[in-house]
């Protein structure tokens, strides 16, 4: 019996014994075996603590050792296995392509879950903005392209193609391609300048040279602007980086300055209480910061006075609710005290 089962493990089968073969697969039964009890449990520990705490770090190691860093450990240990057997020179060959390639696949998996991380810590960052999470997960997509391009290109040449003459015609091609749609690329990268620099957002009134209106939508070529007369304006992303944008969402505070005229008959004891009655009106307003008021001048046909105050925010709105309210005390008190507004006039005197 001892002899009959010697025997049968001593029989070849393209070039290795059947107790090289069981001996293999006991090697690889027992890799899986540990790599289920002990690999699988620390990666289901660190799950838990992933839960447990605030950060996303965590998290995201969690998520790489699951789906990385375990399916390639299964991965080496078959080639592992497979190695240890006396292969044919083309099936060797075959497998070192295919352990190549797995090494590969995986790796480019991390660089894309890490970008996708740094993307998503990125966005935490800026808050909860729908525009800027459509725009990373639109540059995600070309990330992805580049990675596995360069990783096609990689395990290509590894493979013994020559890569070298083909990324020559394509680099040829690419000038050929940039110089013609040079215009375009030129708004590419505006766009990521406008995306991560963010000198505005969706929202944002703005004014740019002689046009004025809200951002609507900011595009990878243009972005649209609806204007207060109700069209639609469509400028160059370049365009906006290469201009003097005025932003009024971003303003904290809006400076107003604004003159009155009296008439020259009003009495010096009225002209003093002018600039006095001015202030107590402007800082009994709700959300304004008074600055000054003062009796500029002797206009042609009146009494000029200039008040300067400051309106908290940038809302169009409020700022003139404001100066609404401003100027109907301002009637009041006018009234009250019989002080005339002045307006163009020209008195004549004639000789006798």
């Amino acid at each position: 019996m001892n002899l009959q089962i010697q025997e049968f493990l001593s029989r070849e089968f393209l070039g290795n014994s059947v107790s090289r073969y069981l001996a293999t697969a006991a090697i690889f039964a027992a890799g899986i075996l540990v790599l289920r009890l002990v690999i699988q449990r620390v990666v289901q520990r660190v799950k838990k603590l992933a839960e447990q705490t605030s950060t996303t770090i965590d998290d995201f190691l969690a998520e790489v050792l699951e789906s990385v860093a375990l399916p390639l450990l299964y991965c080496f240990l078959a080639y592992g296995a497979l190695k240890s057997l006396a292969l044919p020179v083309p099936a060797d060959k075959a497998l070192n392509y295919a352990g190549l390639a797995a090494g590969v696949y995986f790796l480019v998996k991390f660089l894309i879950a890490l970008t996708a991380y740094g993307f998503t810590v990125y966005l935490r960052t800026r808050g909860s903005d729908s525009t800027l999470k459509k725009s990373l997960q639109g540059i995600l997509t070309v990330v992805k392209f580049v990675i596995w391009g360069g990783a096609v290109i990689f395990l290509l040449d590894n493979m013994g193609f020559k890569v070298s003459a083909v990324l020559a015609g394509l680099g040829i091609g690419g000038v050929a391609v940039a110089l013609a749609a040079q215009a375009v690329l030129k708004d590419l990268f505006s766009y990521f300048c406008i995306l991560f620099d963010r000198p505005f957002v969706v929202g944002d009134f703005i004014i740019v040279g002689d046009y004025l209106g809200t951002i609507e939508h900011i595009g990878i070529k243009t972005t649209r602007i609806r204007s207060l007369s109700g069209e639609m304006l469509i400028f160059s992303n370049s365009d906006l980086t290469d201009s003097r944008v005025r932003n009024y969402k971003l303003m904290e505070r809006r400076r107003v300055l604004f003159q009155l005229k009296v008439v020259y008959q009003t009495p010096l004891e009225r002209v003093k209480e002018i600039p006095i009655m001015l202030a107590k009106i402007i800082k009994g307003v709700e959300g304004t910061v008074f600055d000054r008021a003062h009796f500029l001048s002797f206009g042609d046909f009146s009494l000029d006075f200039e008040v300067v105050y400051y309106v908290i925010g940038g809302d169009y709105n409020k700022y003139m609710d404001i100066q609404q309210q401003i100027n109907f005390a301002v009637m009041r008190e006018f009234a009250e005290k019989k002080i005339e507004f002045a307006y163009p006039s020209q008195t004549v005197f004639l000789q006798k």
